[in-house]
């Protein structure tokens, strides 16, 4: 096909309009690749990147082995490039025309990430369009001269519709190609190295593991990470973290929260906020991270973004949640900004009071800090969410479950195959959870309030939690998770405390207020 046929229209894309892209029955409107980048198509009438499938029109070999082109879009819509390293650019790519930075906010926390994606009230987006108008573009149909001689018009017509069948078969069999190994590489089951997880546990804990208050004891850490898009292997900063840990021989869970903007070492010997971790070397780092700061032995891990979280929950039905007054309106503006970056409906809560909230508006329940507690009291509403999820599981049958759980594969990334989630999943109805008297006290939290200051550090690193020392937050931890009165803590752990006390020595603690974050 050497020129773009009108049925092909609009790059294959969704159309706003509900256009057809004149395939015949292939599952996909408007020939939408819709996962993982691949919007609004790249495989145009033949045209299809590298050379790999096209009609004499070779580009430039522009299909990079990211899953992207680089630049070379068709018509010249593809404006201010600008591909950053996380494989996702900086625009919306609607209609076959890439739009100059529509999804934009203004920093994270003074550190130069994203506000946990959040369109909030200090950034002036807080609740608002963050997309602005869409560039649709305009539609273009080259249809070429065509030349008929009467002679041998039929037979040209059916070679032309043959070619043509043959053709709309190759490109479905590329896509469903490239859309299965798209979701693979960005979620499902993870490969962590084992020597390397075993390298950043102190010879101290695997003692302590084998003859000590940890034997018999398991954790397993969940990440909560500000992605839509599926990006939950790395590059993402993880601003939920809540670890789980699991008495084997009583069934015994507790549940305790790290603090995202917690000063530490980030494995490396470079000192951060915690959530850095996940960002900078994904799961793998992030939990050498934790072994190394809070002298656990954790091997296992969970990473869900906001749709499948908002999935998980609306497949058991809703949870009970207590909605306080002032947190309404953060709830309702949090749904807004989520359901426009999922694509989906929501219904605003018009309420306070204990009520069943469904999968969106529990996980923008989970989003809210700017309330008296500020990050402290978004981490006990995280807590209370996992709680009630827990007990609408323990409720379901092993069916359900198994739905669920298989369903949810797809949406997140975990050190866990399919047939092992299953089986921890559906036997949740052995556990039992220790839960908060009263999560408004904000007690489950590392570092806790009396061995803690937040306090801006007046650098790169902005406004920070420092544990006050890391040794006692260490001490609570343990003789909280594993009811150990008397540990002691590893040299790595007292090496790391003392380099964050010089570190902030002169650091002006923060008054937890309501004028501060209201």
């Amino acid at each position: 096909m050497a020129g773009r046929d009108s049925r092909y229209q609009n790059g294959y894309g969704r159309d706003r309009r509900g256009q057809q892209d004149g395939y015949p029955d292939d599952g996909y409107q408007d020939g939408a690749y819709q996962d993982d980048g691949y919007q609004d198509g790249n495989y145009q009438d033949g045209n299809y990147q590298d050379g790999s499938y096209q009609d004499g029109n070779y580009q430039d070999g522009s299909y990079q082995d990211d899953g992207y082109q680089d630049g070379n879009d068709q018509d010249g819509t593809y404006q201010d490039g600008g591909y950053p390293d996380d494989g996702y650019q900086d625009g919306t790519y609607q209609d076959g025309n890439y739009q100059d930075v529509t999804y934009s906010d203004d920093g994270y926390q003074d550190d130069g990430y994203q506000d946990d994606g959040y369109y909030e009230e200090d950034d002036t987006q807080y609740g608002d369009d963050p997309y602005g108008d869409q560039n649709r573009g305009g539609k273009k149909s080259s249809r070429g001269n065509k030349k008929h001689t009467s002679g041998g018009k039929k037979k040209s017509r059916t070679k032309r519709i043959v070619l043509l069948v043959v053709e709309i078969a190759a490109l479905l069999v590329v896509i469903g190609i490239l859309y299965l190994v798209t979701r693979v590489e960005k979620v499902g089951k993870a490969d962590l190295s084992e020597s390397d997880l075993q390298d950043n546990i102190s010879d101290e804990v695997k003692q302590d593991e084998e003859n000590g208050a940890m034997k018999g004891y398991r954790q397993i850490v969940f990440f909560g990470v500000d992605s839509t898009e599926g990006q939950l292997d790395q590059k993402t900063r993880s601003d939920t973290i809540i670890i789980a840990s699991i008495n084997e021989s009583t069934g015994e869970v507790k549940l305790v929260s790290v603090y995202r903007d917690t000063l530490m070492n980030l494995s490396d010997d470079t000192y951060n906020k915690c959530n850095a971790g996940y960002a900078k070397g994904g799961p793998e780092q992030a939990i050498n991270m934790l072994n190394m700061n809070m002298d656990l032995n954790i091997t296992d891990f969970v990473t869900i973004g906001f749709g499948g979280l908002t999935d998980v929950i609306n497949a058991l039905g809703g949870v009970e949640i207590n909605v306080d007054e002032d947190e309404i309106t953060h709830l309702n503006n949090y749904q807004s900004t989520m359901a426009k970056e999922l694509g989906i409906d929501y219904t605003e809560v018009t309420s306070p009071g204990l009520q069943t909230l469904d999968g969106l508006q529990a996980t923008a329940y989970c989003r809210i800090r700017y309330t008296y507690g500020w990050d402290y009291m978004r981490a006990a509403r995280q807590r209370e969410v996992l709680y009630q999820v827990i007990k609408k599981a323990q409720a379901a049958d092993v069916s359900t479950l198994t739905t669920i759980a298989t369903n949810a594969f797809d949406e997140i990334y975990t050190s866990y195959d399919l047939n092992n989630l299953i089986s921890d999943v559906t036997s949740i109805a052995n556990y039992s959870v220790v839960e908060e008297s009263d999560t408004s006290a904000m007690q489950n939290g590392f570092p806790q309030a009396d061995y803690r200051i937040q306090a801006n550090l007046s650098n790169s690193l902005g406004d920070c939690v420092v544990p006050r020392t890391l040794t006692e937050n260490v001490q609570w931890l343990h003789q909280f998770l594993f009811d150990d009165d008397s540990y002691q803590v590893s040299d790595q752990v007292q090496t790391i405390s003392d380099y964050i006390d010089e570190m902030t020595k002169d650091a002006v603690p923060e008054d937890l207020t309501d004028a501060d974050h209201a």
